[in-house]
């Protein structure tokens, strides 16, 4: 059996490295030469600002890549738009270890593509690179510059006993810029003073300017409904394999050998929100067992057989990973890794003489290990995996015996939230 798990892995792996790629889809480019052409465009679903792309023409194009040099906006039809602008941005660190003690912003020259969140008298826009995360404007013709936001320390020479967080000082030069290039009767000053430098805030003051000045503005940013949250029931069929060893007396050696269960899992699997929801997170609590004796000769006690037997029960908890390929609409593949705490439950493990006196009666404590899968899923609901784990020791506590567990698990799934 363990040999025809092997096999449906293998061929999964070479599936999925047939078969996976990101779709495609409609959309334009305006190139260089301000030439708007209808396209198809790889959609990644940007998490970040892209610094480059691909597209083709029509299905049977080749594929062209594309950067700052060469296009000046474009868009997957439904989803995020973004262009291409030269702007002073500030690349100041927020994080402790590298903040800066200086107030102002310190600018460089680059070319971007900004995401658009916004379009009309005032324009919103947005660069995100994982690092940093800063917003820009416009206002009618004006040129795109970036809203200042900064974080900066401030040392006190007379206090050696203030925490770090203490010593954090704000630059919001955003609100006064704001208030200056946004004046508008229906905008209270108190609303500028009180402004946060986040997305949902900026563009609700967008639209109030836009509305204030009589300026058809278009709302950009994607508020697309995803099922971001799977629950699964996922019974499943496992080999498992464990192995003892006395580190002192030789030859007090049991391989208990292969053993065939049924187990069953829960799992909760969170869809992260970007990336066209290609990643998961996913925790999996799994009750198992397994049940192995063995009986070996030992001329070192009366009776001349020492008798292993062992009896695991425990709840397994894989935290992990999760990475989908798509196929189609129906169906994906996925390839995943986990990280396993594992919670033994009334088992024991004992050597015992021909007579059934105990020689050792042992703790069963299992050790944390790895589980990597590979497996399909079929219209959202149906799902397929084989799933293999490294060793785990089984008697961590006990100093004088090693062990080794192993499982290879094929699981089914039905995911019904």
């Amino acid at each position: 059996m363990k040999k025809q798990i092997l096999f449906i892995a293998l061929t999964l792996l070479l599936t999925l490295k047939s078969y996976s790629q990101i779709a495609f889809e409609k959309g334009y480019v305006i190139t260089e030469n301000n030439q708007k052409t209808d396209c198809l465009i790889e959609n990644m679903d940007w998490k970040n600002n892209p610094k480059d792309f691909r597209y083709k023409l029509s299905e049977d194009s080749p594929i062209i890549n594309a950067d700052t040099k060469t296009i000046k906006e474009f868009r997957v039809t439904g989803q995020k738009k973004f262009i291409r602008s030269t702007v002073n941005i500030d690349r100041s660190s927020k994080d402790l270890q590298t903040m800066t003690t200086e107030k102002k912003p310190i600018f460089h020259l680059e070319t971007l593509f900004l995401q658009v969140l916004m379009e009309g008298n005032a324009s919103l826009y947005l660069y995100d690179d994982s690092t940093i995360r800063r917003f820009f404007y416009k206002v009618n013709n004006s040129e795109v510059k970036q809203l200042v936001y900064k974080t900066y320390l401030v040392s006190d020479d007379n206090d050696n006993t203030k925490n770090y967080t203490d010593q954090i000082a704000k630059n919001n030069y955003f609100r006064e810029q704001l208030y200056l290039d946004l004046k508008c009767d229906n905008i209270q000053q108190n609303e500028y003073e009180t402004l946060t430098y986040t997305k949902n805030t900026l563009m609700r003051i967008f639209a109030k300017y836009n509305k204030c000045t009589n300026s058809e503005f278009t709302d950009l940013e994607v508020k697309e409904k995803k099922d971001l949250f799977n629950l699964s029931v996922r019974p499943r069929y496992n080999n498992s394999s464990l192995t003892m060893e006395n580190t002192i007396f030789e030859g007090l050696d049991y391989d208990f050998g292969g053993k065939s269960s049924f187990s069953l899992g829960l799992e909760a699997e969170f869809i992260l929100p970007f990336n066209k929801n290609r990643w998961a997170i996913f925790i999996e609590p799994t009750y198992q067992y397994y049940k192995g004796e063995q009986t070996i000769a030992s001329s070192d006690v009366v009776g001349g057989t020492l008798t292993g037997k062992v009896d695991y029960k425990s709840i397994e908890l894989p935290i992990g990973i999760r990475r989908y390929f798509f196929i189609n609409e129906n169906v994906k593949l996925f390839a995943n890794g986990a990280f396993i705490v594992d919670f033994s439950n009334n088992s024991k493990a004992t050597v015992t003489r021909k007579d059934g006196s105990e020689l050792n009666k042992l703790d069963v404590k299992s050790s944390v290990n790895f589980g990597f899968g590979l497996g399909c899923k079929f219209m959202d609901k149906f799902s397929a995996e084989v799933r293999f784990q490294t060793p785990r020791r089984l008697l961590a506590d006990n100093t004088n015996w090693s062990s080794s567990y192993q499982t290879t698990s094929l699981i089914v799934g039905y995911s019904f939230f």
